[in-house]
């Protein structure tokens, strides 16, 4: 009965809603009814468009509201077709998503089976959240156009001459098939869409750096095979209205710190400025990527979503990878998005093939780094950097009767006043220092195969060896309260080092710092660190305390430690008067001896990942 009231009530907000999906032969869209209104649109990019007679027409295009995107296996059957019918492309399998299902890129180049190394290279990825699937409907007809001109349209095959293309049309592609009308409330088409998550309700986006599933497994081993020296990571953000169709951002824009400086440079002064041209020049309007402070404050101010690893943009700033993160926005409607995402692919190809060598200078230039101190944990900075000129949507508030609020409500027209909006970055509230290296005991082979994964240089240990190493202990970890991303996180902030001698399995690796991808070993290893196997509930074990004394064995030998030791019993009375607490708790006070007796258990918050100590 509710799901027919819910029907009932959106039928009473839009008479043209439809409720099931349509074929490519219907003539309405579904449209959520409840969405502010989409500022009219007519850019120069719609000539792109083919029309239902082209036999390469794709499934977008061959719907008449181009509000339509083919699921998986309608997909796959086309690029097949493509692949067959021309030697520009061809596809390769990649992994298999835990459904079962064969992820794959699409790769169009002239150099036939092996890509040519000297060329530059672009990796477009669409489908990491799959109902923002975007650069898969501008991937095929991009790819379409380079294999196939026909009429109207020009050869585009020399795009090819001197930059190679890899697409994934989709990453995510078991949660592309969970797919329904109810899928993205917030956004406007495609009228079927993909679910966010995967089958095994992971969020991809966020798996950059511990490399739990095997969908991102399979794209690090990609990545390593194929080194793009641009990598495009294709979203459709949430969040207020605004003029903008395409936003797109890296770590380091404007001039702000970054892992990767001499990129962030080339990116900023470089690549944007040929993106907004070319998508103006096609009728867009391209915006630097924000996220609002205040939903019910738009103009309160807007930050840069935080610069963390797990993210495609801070992996590629920590790695040394060229990474734009696009979020189209989801007011405007897929046929615009799209078209959009095709005109900034293109225009990346174009400035590739022309500068693609300064970039790969750039690239080399950062790999070279060895910071001694690495910024980590990076927090909202309660300061504004700078005021930004924004173009944003007319709006009003009214007093809602569901919220009890009031609330904002986007009028679908731009403001004629640029908006002058304070920005707020990320400044780092930890620094870790760079050791020479780490070493990995044998058992956790776990972490060690998702550092090779990561393209990580590690140094097998052939036979067992011991060591002089630092280790560190964990001072009062904390775990979280609720799981996230399958994991039961746990953040620690203080650690204390101890010198020792310690032998370690053969199977152990040395895991050097002195390597291109140094800073992300670092932070992937140090415990201390938000992004670290530790911080995301992998290494768990160190939180159990084995062995335990009774009650009648600890209190004497208390007593007998504290008359042995007047500074131990001085220190003991200082902990009863500053804290009461712990003075009239039993356990705790016999708990403060136990730990001081080496009975204690010495591996009980002993971290086992060791680093080298310095010589």
């Amino acid at each position: 009965m509710r799901k027919i009231l819910f029907l009932a009530a959106l039928a009473a907000l839009s008479p043209s809603v439809v409720m099931s999906q349509t074929p490519p032969t219907a003539k309405a869209p579904w449209d959520q009814p409840f969405l502010p209104p989409a500022p009219a649109w007519q850019g120069a990019s719609q000539a792109l468009l083919r029309d239902g007679s082209d036999p390469w027409v794709t499934a977008f295009e061959a719907d008449p509201a181009h509000d339509f995107s083919p699921n998986y296996v309608e997909t796959r059957k086309w690029f097949d077709r493509l692949d067959k019918a021309s030697s520009l492309i061809r596809i390769e399998a990649f992994g298999t998503s835990p459904e079962g299902r064969e992820i794959y890129a699409v790769i169009a180049s002239k150099d036939g089976a092996k890509l040519d190394p000297r060329k530059p290279l672009l990796l477009v990825q669409a489908g990491i959240h799959p109902g923002e699937i975007d650069g898969k409907d501008a991937g095929m007809m991009l790819l379409r156009d380079i294999a196939f001109p026909n009429g109207a349209f020009p050869a585009k095959d020399a795009l090819l001459d001197k930059v190679n293309l890899l697409l994934i049309p989709i990453l995510s592609v078991d949660g592309h098939e969970r797919a329904s009308a109810y899928s993205r409330p917030n956004q406007r088409g495609p009228r079927i869409q993909g679910w966010r998550n995967t089958a095994t309700n992971q969020n991809l986006n966020r798996d950059f750096m511990k490399l739990d599933q095997p969908e991102m497994q399979a794209l690090k081993r990609l990545q390593a095979k194929y080194r793009a020296d641009l990598y495009v990571d294709v979203h459709v953000t949430d969040g207020m209205d605004y003029q903008y169709d395409v936003t797109y951002g890296f770590n380091g824009e404007n001039g702000v710190w970054s892992r990767s400086p001499t990129i962030a440079q080339w990116l900023n002064g470089v690549l944007k400025p040929a993106l907004n041209q070319g998508l103006e020049a096609q009728g867009h309007i391209p915006g630097e990527l924000v996220f609002g402070i205040d939903e019910h404050n738009p103009k309160a101010g807007f930050s840069d979503g935080g610069l963390g690893e797990r993210f495609s943009n801070g992996w590629g700033a920590a790695a040394h990878v060229p990474t734009i993160l696009i979020e189209n926005h989801s007011l405007k409607p897929h046929a615009q998005r799209v078209l959009g995402t095709y005109v900034l692919i293109e225009t990346a190809l174009k400035l590739l093939a022309e500068k693609g060598g300064d970039l790969r200078s750039a690239i080399a230039a950062d790999s070279a780094l060895r910071p001694v101190e690495i910024p980590a944990n990076f927090v909202a900075d309660p300061k504004p950097a700078y005021t930004r000129t924004f173009k944003g949507i007319l709006y009003e508030t009214y007093d809602s009767p569901a919220s009890g609020r009031k609330e904002i409500r986007w009028l679908g027209e731009p403001d004629p006043e640029l908006w002058q909006v304070p920005f707020y970055g990320s400044k780092p509230s930890l620094t870790l220092k760079r050791p020479t290296a780490y070493y990995v005991p044998s058992y956790r082979a776990d972490l060690i195969e998702r550092l090779k994964l990561h393209g990580v240089t590690v140094e097998p240990l052939a036979a067992a060896r011991t060591l002089p190493v630092e280790m560190l202990r964990l001072t009062d970890p904390k775990l979280a309260t609720r799981a996230n991303e399958g994991h039961v996180q746990i953040t620690v902030t203080q650690v204390k080092a101890e010198t020792r001698d310690w032998t370690f399995p053969a199977g152990s690796v040395r895991v050097p710092t002195d390597q291109p991808l140094g800073d992300l070993v670092v932070l992937l290893l140090e415990p201390q660190s938000s992004e670290s196997f530790f911080a995301w509930g992998m290494v768990p074990e160190v939180l159990s305390r084995v062995e335990y004394i009774e009650g009648y064995a600890i209190a004497p030998l208390a007593e007998k430690m504290m008359a042995a030791d007047p500074a131990l019993k001085a220190e003991f009375e200082e902990k009863l008067a500053a804290d009461p607490k712990f003075a009239a708790d039993p356990e705790a006070r016999l708990s403060w001896f136990y730990r001081r007796t080496p009975f204690y258990d010495d591996r009980h918050l002993l971290y086992p990942i060791a680093r080298e100590l310095a010589l």
